[in-house]
């Protein structure tokens, strides 16, 4: 069996992190909200987490929705 794979997405702002949750969870995505790993930053305490596969189709609704991505990471 092998281990899911998954994208962690990063917002500058908290707002930016539950506003995309909500965009993706009404696109049909699965997410959760998680806290951003302290290796990654320490601007804002929570991050997206979405499965890789789903990367592709998740960036554009969030760019079309005017949610802005800080950062994207493979977890």
């Amino acid at each position: 069996m092998t281990a899911q794979q998954f994208t962690v997405i990063l917002f500058h702002t908290s707002n930016h992190a539950f506003r995309a949750e909500k965009v993706l969870k009404n696109s049909g995505i699965s997410c959760k909200l998680v806290p951003v790993p302290r290796h990654l930053s320490s601007e804002c305490g929570v991050c997206l987490r979405i499965e890789q596969s789903m990367q592709e189709a998740a960036v554009p609704i969030l760019k079309t929705s005017h949610v802005e991505i800080n950062e994207i990471h493979r977890a």
